[in-house]
């Protein structure tokens, strides 16, 4: 068997790859040969993104919209044409990266609706929106970035984690009903990541909160974007084609899965 991590051909929607880990996976997709629709609410920041991928011989091109708002998702891609990969990165993890922290009996639905709206309505409606074209097609791919605290819980951040939890439902629902017209739906589960938002934290890996974070991870160090692009690409793909309905955790041993 030769491995084939070839997607020419192939256009790809990467949900809030503006910057951050979904800018990593637009940039590896496009290396692959995927002609990459690199979206963010930010329409500057999409820009951007887009032309440093063509700078590098990708093809890119800029798809601002707001994942949260089903109109402007339909309407975008109604202009954007057929999407055969969908990655829904997009998310929302609180104002520092870290989720809204407070337990649950504290709180009020003020204080959900921020991260329900992103992070699974969201997700909701770009997939509802790419998913009959691909039916009719008869190929298609969703993956969706979800993280550990939707797959094992989160105390102190039940919100975020039920919004992630539940987009990670949605994926293995779409896979039993579109898995016949060869579409496809996993998650990558991530843990703690390296990113512009979270980066003041790693600035010094020895403070204490670097330190505590990571006393939590079997790998002593937060992740990054290459470390679940390849893997995404081999879901996108098509030696990915017998995937589906399947959680993968990336995420340094913090949490194991069967």
């Amino acid at each position: 068997m030769t491995l084939n991590l070839d997607l020419s051909g192939r256009t790809a929607l990467i949900t809030g790859s503006g910057q951050g880990v979904g800018h990593g996976l637009a940039r590896t997709f496009a290396e692959a040969g995927a002609a990459v629709l690199v979206n963010d609410l930010r329409v500057q920041r999409a820009e951007e993104a887009a032309a440093e991928i063509r700078a590098d011989g990708g093809k890119a091109r800029a798809l601002p919209f707001d994942v949260t708002d089903f109109a402007a998702v339909t309407a975008a891609l109604a202009d954007a044409g057929p999407v055969d990969i969908l990655v829904n990165n997009a998310g929302n993890a609180g104002p520092e990266g870290f989720g809204s922290r407070g337990r649950f009996a504290d709180s009020d639905p003020g204080q959900w609706e921020p991260f329900l709206r992103v992070n699974l309505y969201g997700v909701l409606y770009c997939t509802r929106a790419v998913l009959p074209a691909m039916e009719e097609r008869r190929w298609g791919r969703v993956l969706t970035i979800i993280s550990d605290a939707g797959r094992t819980g989160d105390a102190y951040g039940a919100a975020y984690g039920v919004s992630k939890a539940g987009a990670a439902g949605l994926t293995r629902s779409i896979a039993l009903e579109s898995g016949r017209y060869g579409v496809t739906a996993n998650n990558i589960s991530l843990g703690t990541m390296r990113t512009p938002m979270t980066e003041p934290v790693w600035a010094d890996p020895d403070s204490p909160q670097a330190k505590a974070i990571l006393s939590a991870y079997a790998i002593r160090r937060p992740g990054t974007a290459d470390d679940l692009a390849a893997l995404a690409v081999v879901l996108a793909g098509e030696q990915g084609s017998w995937i589906t309905g399947q959680t993968i955790p990336v995420n340094g041993g913090y949490s194991f899965a069967l």
